[in-house]
């Protein structure tokens, strides 16, 4: 019967692949794998992800006029992936996850053109007692500790901290993607709440073995208290020592129960040009009841160098409202500032769906 099941999953994953492409063929996929894995040889995989769009009108400081829009994510990044986990005995487990941004008002592949296809996280490693060591493209562990350290959590449209860390538009002062490619990462387990991820990317180039992007992050959450600290260094090209920004982050975010509070603080200092920024961040969440939020958060960032005599200051601030309908799917509207010196304020306006699967 199994085999039966097998056959007929395998002829209908070729139908649906000369139908919908690449993507489809990974999902029908999926489902084969998922019929005989789990029987088969103990693994697991697993299909998820997020969809999301809004609708508003985006204007930042710097830009003369506003954009009407359907865009992209909002509060999350919109994405599916598969990842699966192999028990191989002694505690050890083979892990992998291979996840892919794309965009739902177009349908486009990728957050840009530039995007590989699976854009978000592509690893293989291992997991066990002594934490997890993973290889491949995979996220930034300073984005990811910025997300728990402001109430927007890792929105690149409506984050004030992530807008002037990460995106450029946003004149963002790291340099790099949120993802890293070509790295080895190893996650500690947890202790009492506190843990710890170092991250190096190779550099890729005949003769520069060791010269590539290289991050440390230390995390502690617990008794209502999530607290982060990292540092990175990023190198402009992969030879050489000339070219390498340094980039630091803490901040933490405090539970009240009836109120969330958070802060942080960045910097960034370039080794080859007397260039460098601060950025501060504060902002709170207040639950009315378990469906209902109220998010605002402020950022500032000050720019130093010959290059930043002008426009060195920036402000963004968001105030959103976030409603849940169900465990997995929200609504949400959304009003932001924009002020870069020298420049007038820009409005945004959205609205926007989210939902997990």
């Amino acid at each position: 019967m199994k085999k039966a099941q097998r056959v007929m999953a395998r002829a209908s994953m070729r139908k649906v692949a000369g139908t919908l492409g690449v993507a489809a063929m990974l999902s029908a996929g999926l489902a084969l794998t998922s019929v005989g894995a789990r029987a088969d040889s103990g693994s697991q995989v697993q299909l998820y992800g997020i969809v999301g769009t809004y609708v508003g009108s985006v204007k930042r400081s710097d830009t003369p006029q506003s954009t009407v829009l359907i865009g992209s994510g909002g509060l999350t990044t919109s994405f599916w992936g598969i990842r699966g986990k192999e028990d191989l005995g002694g505690g050890v487990s083979a892990i992998f996850a291979l996840e892919s941004f794309f965009q739902p008002q177009n349908g486009a592949q990728g957050r840009n053109a530039t995007d590989p296809f699976f854009s978000r996280n592509a690893y293989v490693g291992f997991q066990g007692d002594f934490g997890q060591l993973t290889f491949g493209r995979q996220r930034n562990p300073t984005y990811t500790a910025e997300s728990l350290i402001n109430p927007f959590s890792s929105s690149t449209v409506f984050s004030p901290l992530v807008l002037q860390t990460f995106v450029t538009n946003y004149g963002g002062t790291i340099i790099g993607d949120t993802v890293w490619n070509n790295t080895a990462k190893y996650t500690t387990p947890d202790f009492k709440g506190f843990g710890a991820t170092v991250i190096y990317g190779l550099g890729g180039v005949a003769g520069s073995p060791g010269v590539g992007n290289l991050g440390a992050h230390l995390n502690y959450q617990g008794h209502g208290l999530t607290a982060v600290v990292s540092g990175q260094r990023v190198r402009y090209t992969a030879a050489g020592p000339v070219g390498a920004q340094y980039a630091y982050l803490a901040g933490a975010a405090y539970d009240f129960k009836l109120v969330t509070l958070y802060g942080a603080w960045a910097m960034t200092s370039d080794v080859s040009t007397p260039t460098g920024s601060h950025t501060y961040e504060a902002g709170f969440s207040i639950p009315f009841t378990p469906a209902d939020f109220l998010l605002a958060e402020w950022a500032r960032t000050q720019r130093s160098g010959p290059t930043h005599t002008t426009n060195s200051l920036r402000n963004t601030a968001a105030l959103g409202y976030d409603h849940l309908l169900s465990k997995r799917t929200d609504i949400y509207a959304i009003y932001s500032i924009d002020k870069l010196s020298d420049h007038p304020i820009g409005n945004t306006f959205a609205v926007g769906i989210r939902h997990t699967f």
